[in-house]
């Protein structure tokens, strides 16, 4: 047999079995090496935790009863390790149905009684490692539509930007003198080369977000300058709308004081700053008259708590959409609805800092958006 054929062989699903008793360990290695598993010991669970955060098998045979560490502690310790892939693991009991519960609440996926049945055990063998081909073949395939779409996305920005900075060089004259419409084509065309990648953009920082590619740099910010700036940059379009834009400088939410506050966070300035961007030119976007608010408040007492609120006079959202509104791709049933990004990148930067953000609305009435983050600690 040549090596490329070797190669093509299918790969042996490996199996841990953890028993503190060495003649099971070396019955069940028996009877399985025979299916042509690959089969490896281990005599406790210190050892087996030790083997799998070094090298994870493809399924764990977990003796319930053993000193110094049980196979429950075993399995919750497992399951609480965000490091480690999917790990099917059938615990092997002599106890009664309260264990087997126990175990299961506890992360194990299938159990099986003493004395083992060997046809029994060859069938939940065969069972979980089919779920763990499939959870694997799963999370293959979302890592491989994560890294094609961050590719993809991040491709497609250079013709984006090269073509943007063409039209402006057109419309400059740069390449000869335009004729009106020449001019209103152009213009057009930088506009709708400018919202493609604007979606561009937002797409590949949200898959950065999902995919934990995402690197946040924070420091103290003053919320309260932030917001400032946005309502200022913003102002111009509300008042082109003919839109009441409003600040109302934060005060403290306990009572505590009468007077200003600043409200300070620890976060990445500049995706703070996407985020009231997003909600406040959301806001100004869908309101055809009267105003868009912004209030900002903070607790003093602990847990210190900044709450930024955005209202608006707008045509409301219905309340079938609110539940899926943060998600991605999800598209409002409003005539100037976009990409359905935004709002779902704004709960993934809000959420990076450990915020919550939510909407309450009702048709005809307006709508607010309410984003919590924890206050700097002093």
């Amino acid at each position: 047999m040549n090596p490329s054929s070797l190669s093509r062989q299918p790969k042996r699903d490996r199996i841990l079995v953890v028993d503190d008793l060495a003649d099971n360990c070396f019955l069940i290695q028996t009877l399985l090496q025979e299916e042509g598993y690959h089969i490896d010991v281990a005599s406790g669970g210190r050892e087996a935790l030790a083997y799998i955060e070094k090298s994870p098998p493809d399924l764990l045979l977990l003796d319930v009863m053993m000193p110094e560490m049980d196979g429950f502690e075993v399995t919750r310790r497992i399951r609480q390790n965000p490091n480690l892939p999917f790990l099917p693991i059938l615990l092997i009991t002599a106890y009664d149905q309260p264990s087997v519960a126990r175990g299961l609440d506890t992360g194990a996926d299938e159990f099986i009684r003493k004395p083992v049945e060997f046809d029994e055990l060859v069938a939940r063998v065969r069972s979980l490692l089919r779920l763990k081909h499939s959870v694997d073949e799963r999370d293959l395939i979302a890592r491989q539509r994560e890294d094609f779409v961050s590719r993809l996305t991040h491709d497609l920005r250079t013709p984006l930007v090269a073509a943007d900075r063409m039209l402006n060089l057109f419309q400059q004259g740069a390449l000869g003198e335009l004729t009106p419409s020449m001019e209103e084509a152009i213009a057009t065309m930088i506009r709708s080369n400018q919202n493609l990648l604007v979606m561009v953009n937002t797409l590949l920082e949200v898959y950065r977000y999902e995919a934990g590619r995402k690197r946040l740099t924070f420091s103290p910010v003053n919320l309260t300058e932030l917001v400032c700036e946005v309502v200022q940059e913003l102002d111009p379009l509300a008042s082109e709308q003919g839109l009441a834009l409003s600040f109302e400088k934060p005060a403290q939410l306990d009572g505590q004081s009468d007077g200003q506050v600043d409200a300070v966070v620890m976060g990445d300035r500049l995706e703070l700053r996407r985020v009231i961007t997003n909600l406040l030119g959301n806001a100004i976007k869908f309101t055809d008259t009267g105003f868009v608010k912004v209030r900002l408040s903070s607790s003093a007492s602990p847990p210190k708590t900044v709450v930024l609120e955005i209202e608006d006079s707008g045509p409301g959202i219905p309340a079938e959409e609110q539940p899926t509104l943060f998600e991605s791709f999800i598209q409002g049933s409003h005539r100037r609805g976009g990409s359905g990004l935004g709002l779902h990148l704004s709960r993934c930067i809000v959420e990076a800092h450990d915020g919550s953000i939510e909407v309450k609305s009702e048709l005809g009435k307006g709508s607010t958006f309410t984003v919590c983050l924890p206050g700097q600690p002093g």
